[in-house]
């Protein structure tokens, strides 16, 4: 019991300091490590078994909708990177660049992938000939590199991992379906796998992906009030075709522009899990993306019988549930808390008086509640469990988007709750990137989230110049 007391006081509280809560976690529940080159993490396997759930879900809805994954290299010559101009505009910043191959300096730079739109294009030019060939579904699982200045493991990280869709469309309408069915492939994927609600909108002038004509974002909110751009989903037009003179003989025999599509999510992701279902015993991991979905603790396991009934129960559910018998001899106590920290969704407890009535105990990673199961029962009622831990995490966090929405008429408003509410606020805006750059400064990095699909009307002029509005925004801080 001792081990489980000093474990749990390791973790600082989320409500005292939530940054050093989240670096807490991320160590204790053994997801990632530093590395020896800043901003750069090493994911441990525990972190990476997340990443790889989360990639098998996604992977099959993407083939599901006809996507087909390749792979890119990872290097990009200059002369190719700078054929889009307000790409590489966007981009040239966070760029790290190979200068020496060898003993020898290069003849033209190259740059670690940031994103691979020129990649694919430059490919797309070699294949696209006809309008026969069209539409091209592609996806690639791979890690990019944007040298960030202020790092934190899964959110902000010099090299993380992520998929990158690109798509090439005969026509606008077909490109503009293909964006939003992504973006509807996400907010389906953060609700149904990781339980997670979010704001969906288009993103301002400002704040779209560096190339494209708009942009579209998922945005879900943290525990403590604050967003994370969960992924997002670009329509491109013909920009990027034109730059790179992709063109295709189309129906009526006349040489067409094909119209282009991008979208993608990370391993924030995972920092997004952390942080909107974690607490202060540690991780609470939605069931579908668990490495353990279910931890098997024998309780007086050196009682004649009970090690065996354990080792019986973890073959019997290991068919259909990623199941792990801890075996080892480290109290029960300490061993609550070991799986409590890594977000286990059910505990399985089986002692001795257990066995003599034909049943065990399940514990609920999410609220702690007991059930006495039938061992007869077992594989019906788990199910049911790890489904009402999902719901539980989703409505919870669904309440805690709507308790941190706030909505606000006139700048004064605006103000005080960007300094003393911490979360979204909805507010009236007139379209002007300046009225953006005013309120990120004097509040102190509230930025524009997105523009709902289903837009309230709050009032009729901006919150913050007063002219006459366009667009109601959600507004907030992000990490």
């Amino acid at each position: 019991m001792a081990k489980q007391k000093k474990m749990v006081e390791a973790i600082t509280s989320m409500d005292e300091d939530f940054a050093k809560w989240y670096t807490d976690v991320v160590k204790k529940a053994e997801l990632t490590d530093y590395s020896g080159v800043k901003g750069c993490m090493v994911i441990r396997p525990y972190g990476y078994a997340i990443w790889e759930n989360i990639q098998k879900d996604l992977d099959a809805r993407f083939k599901k909708t006809g996507h087909e994954n390749v792979y890119m290299p990872m290097l990009i010559p200059e002369s190719l990177l700078q054929k889009e101009k307000d790409h590489v505009e966007g981009f040239a910043p966070e760029v790290a660049w190979v200068t020496q191959g060898g003993q020898e300096k290069l003849a033209e730079r190259l740059c670690i992938r940031p994103t691979s739109e020129v990649l694919f294009c430059e490919h797309y030019q070699k294949i696209i000939n006809s309008y026969r060939d069209l539409p091209k579904l592609y996806n690639q699982w791979c890690s990019v590199m944007r040298w960030e200045k202020t790092t934190r493991p899964f959110l902000r990280s010099s090299e993380f991992l992520w998929q990158e869709g690109h798509t090439m469309h005969e026509t606008e309408e077909e490109a503009r379906q293909e964006t939003m069915q992504q973006l509807m492939t996400y907010a389906d994927f953060y609700r149904e796998t990781l339980a997670i609600p979010a704001v969906i909108g288009r993103k301002t002038e400002k704040e779209k992906f560096a190339g494209a004509r708009e942009t579209y974002t998922i945005e879900p909110m943290m525990h403590n009030g604050v967003a994370l751009q969960g992924g997002t989903s670009h329509y491109f037009g013909d920009g990027f075709a034109k730059s790179f003179g992709i063109t295709f003989t189309g129906r009526d025999n006349t040489l067409q522009y094909p119209h282009q599509t991008s979208w993608g999510v990370s391993t924030r992701m995972i920092g997004a899990i952390i942080m909107v279902h974690g607490d202060d015993n540690g991780l609470v991991l939605p069931p579908k993306v668990a490495p353990i979905q279910v931890v098997i603790v024998p309780i007086a396991m050196h009682k004649e019988g009970v090690l065996e009934k354990a080792k019986e129960l973890a073959d019997k559910l290991s068919d259909t549930f990623r199941v792990k018998l801890d075996d080892s001899d480290n109290s029960p106590g300490w061993k609550f808390s070991e799986y409590e920290m890594k977000g286990v969704p059910l505990r399985l407890e089986i002692g001795p008086k257990d066995i003599e009535q034909n049943q065990c105990v399940l514990v609920r990673r999410d609220n702690r509640e007991k059930t006495f199961v039938s061992l007869d029962n077992l594989t019906e009622e788990i199910p049911k469990l790890l489904q009402a831990v999902h719901d539980g995490l989703y409505e919870k966090a669904l309440a805690n988007l709507k308790e941190k929405t706030y909505t606000a008429h006139d700048y004064t408003e605006f103000l005080d709750i960007a300094a003393n509410k911490p979360g979204f606020i909805k507010a009236m805006w007139c379209g002007d990137v300046e009225c953006e750059n005013k309120i990120k400064e004097e509040t102190g990095g509230v930025k524009s989230r997105c523009i709902p699909f289903e837009e309230e009307h709050i009032s009729d002029v901006c919150v913050c110049c007063g002219k006459p509005a366009k667009h109601q925004v959600y507004w907030g801080k992000q990490y």
